[in-house]
């Protein structure tokens, strides 16, 4: 998937996640976490952006989580969402996923 576009998901609300990306030049993944319970689960949390980012092939992109104790299933949400509203695909592959 290639990312076109900055796009936003999320809210700073807590127990949500703010994901912000945005599309480099190279294909590096600029990922920034900012979390309330970073020293706890910032671990968890850049598996499981990595983990989703694979699975979609993204390469190239800024990210940055603005993370206020959100579950591992809204991270995820967010992110899937961030990534369909900054490229130009309509919906997820969801069959090529699994």
């Amino acid at each position: 998937m290639k990312i076109t576009q900055s796009a936003v998901a999320g809210t700073l609300e807590s127990g949500d996640v703010m994901i912000r990306i945005a599309p480099l030049e190279s294909q590096d993944i600029d990922l920034q976490i900012h979390s309330s319970v970073e020293k706890q689960f910032g671990d968890a949390i850049r598996a499981t952006v990595l983990e989703t980012l694979a699975r979609y092939s993204v390469r190239g992109v800024q990210l940055i989580l603005d993370d206020k104790g959100a579950l591992d299933c809204v991270i995820r949400a967010r992110l899937e969402t961030v990534l369909v509203r900054a490229s130009d695909v309509t919906a997820l592959p969801w069959e090529r996923a699994q």
